[in-house]
């Protein structure tokens, strides 16, 4: 390569390193992106403080990551290439078998949050084990596609941390003294693996599936005592064949769709959904407005709120607090008829004191319900000791 051909290229560089990022700068910043379900970083501010702890530089640099230009594009780029590579693992996603996209969960659950939300929550079980009682308190962890369906993986991956993770969380709680007649911990993780050639997953989504939830709904109900619903109790509605999740919008490119569906009970009793927060009210669990929009899976009460309120006349004097994240929403509908109030409560965006709503409400009940990786990254926890 001669000089001026070497000019030519170290200029092209430049015009595309440099104009890349003054077009990002002068660009207008997107508050939300569609395409992956979730807000993106914004401009920080900047401090001399901020700037000598390193905290300016970090948020600056995920924020120049998130307002790229053609950010979309490059991500889709880089997929394409990596997958003509034959690569099998994009962005901690495996390509597996049958064309499920599923989240390795890399470091997730050997990381400091994840051993310190163990410990939160092993206290607030043991601080309210008298307030509910024995038989009357549940911790579901429901693990995610890559635990259960390690058939599907590609050779050679190695998903063991997460089956470590919640053996941990098992045996915290069954310290406690609420855990004594061995009923808190529910294992969910037993009853998907026997379902586990079947859609209990989606294929490019993080959450699992209504049959899915069904099937642990139906075991969790036959350990408490409750009616244990056969699946050809529901009428099941196809709302959406269209499909494409979260784990598909991380790597930007298209591969299947997935169907959503709901299960439909004749014999629901009647009831009431509120957003305490809003007031507003509605005599529908589904919000058929967001198959219109990329968040499909909010069909099932509309995405996260902090606290919604359902109220039933189911005429059995129980009253429910569910703690969860968005696992828990197409778990909810299962529920009704044996509650005559079921308040989902997200603690993300709860800001109140959580033991003033407890005392307050008079729960009769509590099931914490959140998928693993949720509960071993969520940095809200420590709210539940308020």
């Amino acid at each position: 390569m001669n000089k001026k051909q070497s000019f030519c290229m170290t200029i092209l560089f430049c015009v595309l390193i440099f104009g890349f990022g003054a077009v990002t700068l002068i660009t207008p910043d997107t508050d939300y992106s569609e395409t992956e379900n979730r807000t993106l970083a914004q401009m920080p501010s900047f401090s001399l403080e901020t700037l000598l702890d390193g905290s300016f530089e970090a948020d600056y640099e995920e924020y120049l990551t998130d307002q790229f230009v053609y950010r979309d594009g490059w991500i889709a780029l880089k997929t394409g290439v990596e997958r003509a590579a034959l690569r099998t693992q994009i962005n901690d996603i495996y390509f597996a078998q049958e064309d499920y996209l599923i989240e390795a969960h890399t470091g997730t659950f050997t990381a400091d949050q994840a051993t310190e939300n163990i410990e939160i929550l092993s206290q607030f079980v043991g601080n309210y084990a008298d307030w509910f009682g024995a038989g009357h308190m549940t911790v579901m962890i429901i693990p995610n596609a890559v635990d259960i369906l390690r058939d599907k993986l590609p050779a050679f991956a190695s998903p063991y941390d997460e089956e470590e993770y919640l053996s941990e969380i098992k045996a915290s709680v069954s310290g406690s003294t609420a855990a004594a007649d061995g009923t808190v911990w529910f294992d969910a993780g037993e009853v998907l693996r026997k379902h586990s050639d079947e859609e209990i997953y989606y294929r490019t989504d993080h959450h699992w599936t209504t049959l899915g939830a069904f099937y642990v709904y139906q075991a969790w109900a036959e350990a408490c005592g409750y009616v244990i619903p056969d699946l050809d109790t529901y009428e099941i509605e196809t709302v959406t064949e269209e499909f494409e999740g979260t784990i598909q919008s991380k790597l930007g490119i298209h591969t299947v769709m997935d169907s959503i569906k709901l299960f439909q009970n004749p014999d629901m009793p009647s009831y009431t959904v509120e957003n305490v927060g809003t007031g507003e009210s509605s005599d529908s669990l589904y919000d058929y407005g967001a198959l219109e929009t990329k968040s499909k899976y909010d069909i099932f009460l509309g995405g996260n709120n902090a606290l919604t309120r359902i109220t039933t006349d189911a005429g059995t004097g129980r009253k429910l607090l569910l703690i969860k994240d968005s696992y828990a929403h197409c778990f909810v509908p299962f529920m009704l008829s044996e509650f005559d109030q079921i308040d989902v409560l997200d603690i993300r965006y709860y800001n109140q004191e959580l033991s003033a709503l407890i005392e307050e409400e008079g729960y009769t009940d509590l099931l914490f319900l959140y998928n693993a990786s949720g509960f071993a990254e969520d940095t809200s926890l420590a709210k539940l000791l308020y």
